[in-house]
């Protein structure tokens, strides 16, 4: 008795862990017919999808919302490995609804060819953060509401990108990120081997490991002088890539961070970064000549190696430490040029020998005597003292801070600096929500403004506010059925506590208070520009009263 009852006690529970392995709370089809397995897996009991005992083929429509038992849900989650292994799946819609989607959600689909997603906002906002691996490893196309898209334009909403957001989007060609982002995730945009042009505002202060992984189109790339540091294989493999400017923001740059960009002809690396990855420009074949700045401490192991077109390099003074075969198989460098006072301790790999023997090593004056008594560099046979170009290297030029105008309905940007190219970011934060009767909108955009050039540090940002102010109310009518609202553009720019306003109508009040409502300036308003200084720190709010319409301005 004793060992039939427990027969039946090990079936029982056999029973329920064959019934947990495919834990679902409710199926329901969907438009199309196909059932959907869902969880409820927050206090609200939103859906989220899971997996079930059928695996899921062909193609899947997630739908917004669920009707089940008379009750009405929102899908608003994909859960971890909810079509993991689905070998038959072919594609997939992702409803807006979708806020989130787990780990290794796609992985191991190997029919899996396109993600088409309803609204590209939630998608970025997606984080694969501490995936094993790569969840949609297979969606090589991105379809936004059923039209596959190749110039991707993200909206403001979107503050962060994921990793592996845009993954292995073959047919992406083009992306603009708006300056609501600050981070771009590790592998957001790898394997997009289509991808030419990438703008990246300055407000992203971080680019994540892998994020241009193979992105073997794209041709230039500006960095903003708002990222302090460039992740590991950021842009791996990107061998069209003939420039790229690093800001003098940066401070550490990735392993292999530009490995393999075999189209890159020089880089300056500023004075800003003070260590340069692992095989950081490792097989950069068209590599002429580098410059490395004077804060730079450590050199990584192969950082610059089988760079076979380098001639020159030029070592910074703050060097302490140069890794192993950091400048190996760089068969054309015949001239190096140190910088170090006290020169550092290299291995004996650092160079090939062919170098030591037949390239030049220029030394600072009166230092030969210390570089012929260290390791290994004393195995140059010529050591000149001075720089080969008869004087110091000069320091890269720092682009002009652009101004911002105005004119004839236009907003216009001007450099300065000959050749310089201004990167402009234009937000508009008057979107509003809420309820009542009444809404006061406020035409306003804020704009940002920066210069690069090759081989120059990147300009100041510059600033503005543009809004439009009535003329006079008194004149508002109908005018074809159509309200008529006689409104003028005013250009507001505030900078070391002074606020410069163009465009508002001469005579007109013009009052400046802080964001706790205390008067900081005022003034009548002129023909051309009226200038109003006030004491008001930089980051700070200003409120920008013109006649009866009120402006924030941010302080620069």
């Amino acid at each position: 008795m004793k060992r039939f009852s427990l027969l039946i006690l090990l079936t029982m529970l056999m029973s329920m862990m064959e019934t947990n392995a495919f834990a679902y709370d409710i199926a329901v089809k969907n438009a199309d017919g196909v059932t959907i397995y869902y969880n409820y897996y927050n206090e609200a009991k939103e859906l989220e999808v899971t997996s079930g005992p059928y695996n899921y083929s062909g193609s899947v429509v997630i739908p917004e919302e669920v009707t089940y038992m008379n009750r009405t849900r929102k899908v608003t989650s994909i859960g971890e490995r909810a079509f993991d292994y689905c070998y038959s799946l072919t594609s997939v819609t992702i409803p807006n609804s979708v806020t989130s989607i787990g780990e290794v959600a796609f992985a191991n689909c190997s029919g899996l060819t396109s993600v088409n997603i309803s609204d590209v906002a939630a998608w970025c906002g997606i984080s694969f953060s501490g995936s094993s691996s790569n969840p949609l490893y297979y969606a090589h196309h991105l379809f936004l509401n059923g039209e596959e898209v190749k110039d991707l334009v993200i909206p403001n909403s979107v503050t962060s990108i994921g990793n592996y957001a845009f993954h292995g989007c073959y047919s992406l060609t083009s992306v603009t990120i708006p300056n609501s982002v600050t981070s771009i995730g590790g592998s957001a945009f790898s394997g997009c081997s289509s991808l030419t042009s990438v703008t990246i505002p300055n407000s992203v202060t971080s680019i994540g490991g892998s994020a241009f992984y193979g992105c073997s189109s794209l041709t230039s790339v500006t960095i903003p002088n708002s990222v302090t540091s460039i992740g590991g294989s950021a842009f791996y493999g990107c061998s069209s890539l003939t420039s790229v400017t690093i800001p003098n923001s940066v401070t550490s740059i990735g392993r292999s961070a530009f490995s393999g960009c075999s189209s890159l002809t020089s880089v300056t690396i500023p004075n800003s970064v003070t260590s340069i990855g692992y095989s950081a420009f490792q097989r950069c074949s068209s590599l002429a000549s580098v410059t490395i700045g004077n804060s730079v401490k450590a050199i990584g192991d192969y950082a610059f190696s089988d760079c076979s077109s380098l001639t020159s390099v030029t070592i910074g003074n703050s060097v302490e430490a140069i890794g192993d075969y950091a400048f190996s198989d760089c068969s054309s460098l015949t001239s190096i040029i140190s910088k170090m006072e006290n020169p550092c301790k290299i291995p004996d790999n650092c160079f090939s020998q062919d170098v030591f023997y037949n390239s030049t090593l220029y030394v600072p004056q009166g230092t030969t005597e210390k570089y012929k008594t260290t390791k290994y560099w004393n195995k140059f046979l010529f050591i000149e003292e001075g720089d080969p170009s008869g004087g110091e290297s000069p320091e890269p030029q720092k682009c002009s801070k652009p101004i911002i105008e105005y004119k004839n309905g236009q907003l216009t940007f001007d450099c300065a600096t000959e050749g310089a190219t201004c990167y402009y970011s234009i937000t508009d934060s008057d979107i509003k929500s809420g309820n009542g009767e009444k809404v006061d909108l406020t035409v306003t955009y804020h704009v940002s403004v920066y210069a690069a050039k090759q081989g120059c540090y990147n300009s100041d940002e510059a600033t503005a506010t543009l809004c439009w102010i009535d003329v006079d109310p008194k004149m508002e009518g109908i005018e074809n059925g159509v309200a008529n609202v006689k409104a003028m553009p005013v250009l507001i720019q505030g900078e070391e506590g002074v606020l410069h306003i163009s465009g508002a109508p001469e005579g007109t009040a013009i009052n400046v208070y802080e964001i706790g409502g205390q008067l900081v300036g005022f003034a009548k308003a002129y023909s051309d520009t009226t200038i109003i200084p006030t004491t008001l720190p930089q980051g700070s709010i200003a409120i920008v009263k013109i006649g009866e319409k009120a402006i924030k301005v941010l302080m620069k």
